[in-house]
């Protein structure tokens, strides 16, 4: 627990599950609490949030986690931080793509128009993305933005 401009931030570890609680006044213990639940683009996973705590609280099966990511998504997600990184380093497209790669699959002649070229071109403008903000698409998958 500890506090912040904002408030209480709790973090409950029930079984082997950390549940994330955020409260305006310090916690008390014994007390009765009710989840605030306002009707935005959030509701659905503060919802499923809530009903997840209660769960855990009472002693029930826990559902799945709102959201995860597939296995590709994860390793994609992957590469792009380590293409990023290693561009960042000063290393070229094709140093980068070797990295990541292998030295192997990377062609002597005809870089420019390589597969793997256009791939850790695209790897490291996605990594980019997430450092400038693209990481927030991450928490709140598959919403629609109006």
């Amino acid at each position: 627990m500890r506090r912040a401009a904002d408030g209480w931030h709790i973090v409950l570890r029930i079984g082997a599950t950390d549940h994330r609680v955020w409260s305006k006044e310090p916690p008390v213990v014994g007390a009765s609490y009710a989840a605030e639940l306002p009707f935005n683009d959030d509701l659905e996973a503060r919802a499923y949030a809530a009903r997840r705590l209660w769960r855990a609280m009472n002693g029930r099966a826990l559902s799945p986690a709102f959201h995860k990511l597939s296995k590709q998504r994860r390793e994609r997600l992957s590469a792009a931080i380590r293409a990023l990184d290693a561009h960042t380093a000063g290393g070229s497209y094709r140093v980068t793509a070797e990295a990541l790669f292998g030295k192997k699959r990377i062609p002597d002649r005809a870089w420019k128009t390589h597969d793997l070229r256009n791939r850790t071109v695209r790897l490291v403008q996605g990594g980019l993305a997430l450092v400038r903000g693209g990481y927030r698409k991450l928490l709140r998958p598959g919403r629609r933005h109006k």
